[in-house]
């Protein structure tokens, strides 16, 4: 990779120490969802209380879903010439790879948590718990950039474009409400 900047060194120090379940295409997938879910459940009437707990329930039930849908299809892999992978190998790899469907909702739960038990407004929360996952996929898109060696410039619009998809739930919100 070509010399990479001070910031960069750093961003990709924050993605090492994040890996393996943050950086990966479940947990953007995963970042995705969480936004769509905080956007639709978030209004105005709505306390952060409803909201973690809509959000936390729903990312639960779709991490069990791809964990089971990961499972079933490992099951059906060739583990050598006439052997299939077993059950446990094949739901090892299938938590392993989907750990960063939860990974991705953790700093939006944290902040929609902060909002439950006052330390910020409800309001406030649930705007800060959607922008998070803005902020987050800006990263992820960065990173990922950053990593195929890619120039500055690329960089940032690939920043940008992986943060547009939480950018719409911003904007339909927004007319929701």
């Amino acid at each position: 990779m070509p010399s990479e900047s001070l910031i960069d060194q750093h961003v990709l120090r924050v993605h090492r120490a994040l890996r393996p379940g943050f950086g990966t295409e479940v947990a953007v997938y995963g970042t995705i969802a969480v936004s769509g879910l905080i956007a639709v459940t978030s209004t105005k009437t709505e306390t952060s209380a409803i909201v973690l707990v809509k959000v936390a329930a729903t990312v639960i039930i779709f991490w069990a879903a791809h964990v089971f849908a990961g499972t079933v299809a490992r099951m059906g892999e060739k583990d050598g010439a006439d052997s299939h992978v077993g059950f446990r190998t094949a739901l090892r790899g299938s938590l392993t790879y989907s750990l960063g469907m939860l990974s991705s909702a953790a700093i939006p739960a944290l902040i929609l948590l902060a909002g439950t038990t006052r330390l910020i407004p409800d309001e406030l929360a649930n705007d800060l718990a959607l922008w998070s996952s803005v902020i987050i996929l800006l990263f992820l898109g960065y990173v990922a950039f950053l990593l195929r060696g890619s120039s500055q410039i690329i960089r940032i619009v690939g920043a940008l474009a992986t943060a547009s998809f939480g950018l719409a739930f911003v904007a339909l919100k927004a007319f929701v409400q």
